[in-house]
């Protein structure tokens, strides 16, 4: 089983990203299923129906999301009748949606957790125990578990990894927007990376124009930032595949596609 997992998709770009270079992907490591942070998707901040749609026609099986996710309001209705948008498992009780979901890609069943970190970020529950829990319920129905694990602080993503190794078949990192070069194979057999990276304008400051974040950091003023515009856009990726027995990663691949 190979699992694609992409990193952050912002704005038009991103989308337009995911849209010209998903089918070849798929083709080249012969992915199985598609999962896709999207929680940027809606002019760089939010989802909404029409952009989630957008990216679903394009072949990705599965969003998940993270702290901007109910910045559209129209997510709070969206999200709860969308099965295939995976939110933060840690948010309270009776938050609309689901933190997790079991999928069917080929002949396995494939679970996907979605987690929010606390540092830096939303004092929301305990990542860790939620993790625990819900691993433990998924692992009656299928050894395949992906854990995209939305947070700002690398200590925080690292020790959840290592929390989570041989429980899962991978810990995702999402958030920062910035590719890290540590994707490995964890010593109980998960794979791990710290971030996946974003998807979107190539010349940006995380998706955002430069323009805006300088003026932003120099001014200590309020600034509207916009997603950046430019012909150069940037796919970040990695590939895992799992054993489909025992669930346990075999080897995780990163992908950095620059073009335009």
């Amino acid at each position: 089983m190979r699992v694609l997992m992409i990193g952050d998709v912002v704005g038009r770009p991103g989308r337009e990203c995911v849209r010209d270079l998903l089918p070849r992907l798929k083709e080249n490591y012969r992915v199985d299923f598609t999962i896709a942070n999207g929680e940027n998707l809606a002019g760089g901040v939010g989802c909404n129906e029409s952009t989630a749609s957008e990216i679903f026609k394009t072949g990705v099986d599965v969003l998940t999301m993270g702290n901007h996710v109910w910045d559209r309001k129209e997510a709070l209705t969206y999200i709860a009748r969308e099965k295939k948008i995976i939110r933060p498992l840690n948010y309270p009780p009776g938050t609309p949606g689901a933190g997790s979901g079991v999928f069917q890609a080929g002949d396995c069943k494939l679970a996907v957790i979605n987690l929010s970190g606390r540092v830096f970020l939303p004092p929301l529950d305990c990542p860790f125990r939620a993790a625990a829990a819900e691993t433990e319920r998924l692992r009656a129905i299928t050894p395949l578990i992906i854990v995209d694990f939305h947070a700002e602080a690398t200590s925080e993503k690292i020790a959840l990894g290592y929390y989570l190794d041989g429980r899962v078949s991978a810990v995702l990192g999402t958030h920062t927007h910035v590719q890290t070069a540590d994707e490995r194979i964890l010593p109980a057999g998960t794979a791990y990376i710290t971030d996946v990276g974003m998807t979107g304008p190539y010349e940006s400051v995380l998706g955002v124009k430069p323009e805006n974040v300088i003026a932003r950091f120099t001014s200590q003023l309020p600034v509207r930032f916009e997603v950046a515009a430019g012909e150069e856009k940037q796919l970040n990726g990695v590939v895992v595949e799992i054993d489909t027995g025992s669930g346990l990663a075999r080897s995780i691949t990163r992908i950095n596609e620059v073009y335009g």
